[in-house]
């Protein structure tokens, strides 16, 4: 197998991008990731695969709960994407600045949200949203498969999806 070969075509495939929310210890957090999809209709479950140090994943580990906010494809959520796209330890991108690495990154700062009766937060332009409690935490390579169970979510506005594609990002986590 060309490792350069396979890692350009996976680098091509296209993904929705989403924002989870999470919570802990009265503190909410967000992050971006775009390994989320539907993988039951009876009952209503997704997964979400995490990054194994992911911030997010020690919540919802501790926890069991999150949302998944789905924006769409506008300059404003193009916005909101890219500050979820940053860490939440600017210590967890090698070669940063040591400025750099010791910046914490609360993304839900200055971004208006409500949240679920679990107290994960759901974003404002956000176009849609569910919440979701967790079941299965499957170890998947580098990173954790979350399977979840759906217990509510809404359709706030018609538009369509933010993607990979529209972006031109590829993973982001």
């Amino acid at each position: 197998m060309n490792e350069d070969h396979v890692a350009r075509v996976m680098d091509e495939m296209p993904y929705g991008l989403y924002i989870i929310g999470s919570k802990m210890d009265g503190e909410v957090n967000g992050m971006m990731a775009d390994w989320v999809m539907q993988v039951s209709f009876h009952p209503r479950l997704v997964a979400v695969a995490f990054e194994n140090d992911a911030r997010t994943l020690q919540n919802i580990r501790a926890t069991n709960v999150f949302t998944i906010n789905a924006l769409s494809q506008d300059g404003d959520s193009m916005e909101l994407a890219a500050r979820f796209a940053q860490p939440y330890s600017g210590d967890k991108i090698k070669g940063r600045t040591s400025i750099a690495a010791e910046a914490i990154h609360r993304k839900l700062e200055g971004v208006r949200y409500s949240t679920t009766a679990a107290g994960c937060p759901v974003l404002d332009a956000a176009m849609a949203w569910l919440a979701c409690e967790a079941e299965q935490f499957v170890a998947t390579g580098d990173h954790t498969t979350v399977i979840a169970r759906v217990v509510d979510g809404r359709l706030l506005r018609e538009a369509q999806p933010l993607t990979s594609s529209y972006t031109g990002w590829n993973y982001s986590g």
